[in-house]
């Protein structure tokens, strides 16, 4: 057989049209792509292309900080076995898509303590530059698995390369149970306690390509347990409450422009008085400027150019009503993710909202305490 003449091949794959070539990287899976970049210098320009990665922009995945099993009755941890705070864990990444599992290396000891591949506790997760070819997962704060010390440590995932890389730590003061989420390149956090359990105001940003943090204005209010979404390229601070009202959350919120730098007027009764923001999530920037809430066992979602009120999209399965965590992954998709085995997919881009159960293996089924939505 003759070779197919020059015009018709390109360099990525011999014998193989260039867009028919590309098609085939595109469907390299996202645990493989560190070793497809050292391929070849041509596979390698190719995956890190602009638009290489708009393509495959259509496959959403969620990193999850899951728990593995109960650690073994010693340490602080032992008498709170049946908490979040009783368990180890992992990164994982789940695509909802084709219904698959996997972990993900671990990051580095914080601090240079080895916790055998434990998160700390309550950490946050959160994924930047997905503007670009390099979307990386960062792993940040929470409290350190064997003394419950606050940590400020930032660790940052990189998805072609696969490796991890200690990131600038998180400026003082230490703080716990902040708001935290991804505007473009940046991720942002604000409010949370310090070591003193006094609420904050203060907030800052961090630039994962440069590795720096920059100050941010301080918000309006203090506010402790808060929830950070990206709505219509603003960091939205949903919740939280005072030093003095110690657990009786806040409905309001404050958004933050990344353009002009500056928090805009308090919104009050975004979510209800005396309601926890834990389960708020927002659509991926690209998918527009819509949250989504779990209450009272239904899924709420709420348009900021609807005036601001919460429907109902649909009531959630019975086996589902006690779900911990909330994720959009666009398209007009969230998945709810609940204990033991229980993951269902709400489709309601038809007129007929639709709800999907998706298979969860026993091994990833335990808690997750933090999870975000991966364009890679």
């Amino acid at each position: 057989m003759e070779a197919p003449p020059a015009t018709a091949t390109g360099d990525l794959i011999p014998g193989l049209p260039e867009d028919m070539a590309r098609e085939c990287l595109l469907r390299v899976g996202f645990q493989h792509l560190p070793t497809a970049r050292r391929v070849s210098r041509g596979w390698k320009a190719e995956l890190e292309s602009p638009s290489h990665h708009r393509s495959r922009r259509r496959r959403a995945l969620l990193a999850l900080a899951q728990a593995q099993p109960p650690l073994a009755g010693s340490g602080p941890a032992r008498k709170y076995a049946a908490s979040s705070a009783g368990y180890s864990f992992r990164l994982v990444l789940h695509d909802p898509a084709a219904g698959s599992w996997a972990p993900l290396p671990a990051p580095p000891g914080a601090h240079g303590h080895d916790h055998g591949g434990r998160l700390p506790l309550f950490c946050q997760l959160a994924a930047a530059g997905e503007g670009g070819p390099a979307a990386k997962l960062l792993v940040l704060g929470g409290w350190d698995p064997e003394t419950w010390a606050p940590t400020a440590a930032v660790h940052v995932y990189d998805f072609l390369s696969g490796v991890w890389r200690r990131g600038a730590d998180m400026p003082p003061p230490r703080r716990s149970f902040f708001a935290c989420a991804a505007v473009g390149a940046n991720v942002f956090i604000a409010g949370g306690h310090d070591e003193e359990k006094n609420a904050l105001r203060s907030a800052v940003a961090y630039d994962a390509e440069a590795d720096k943090w920059t100050p941010l204005p301080d918000m309006a209010r203090e506010r402790d347990e808060p929830r950070g979404v990206c709505v219509g390229g603003r960091f939205v601070v949903v919740g939280g409450y005072p030093t003095e009202a110690q657990g009786r959350f806040a409905g309001s919120a404050e958004a933050f422009d990344p353009v002009t730098w500056s928090w805009g007027p308090v919104q009050e009764r975004v979510i209800e008085d005396g309601a926890c923001p834990r389960t708020c999530c927002a659509a991926p920037a690209a998918a527009g400027s819509r949250m989504y809430m779990l209450r009272d066992g239904c899924i709420m979602a709420r348009d900021a150019e609807g005036g601001g009120r919460w429907r109902m999209l649909a009531r959630l399965p019975e086996d589902g009503r006690a779900a911990t965590t909330v994720a959009s992954i666009g398209d007009g998709r969230v998945v709810v993710l609940g204990a033991e085995h229980t993951v269902y997919v709400l489709s309601h881009n038809q007129t007929t909202p639709s709800w999907t159960r998706v298979a969860a293996p026993p091994e990833f089924a335990g808690h997750v305490q933090a999870a975000c939505c991966v364009q890679i």
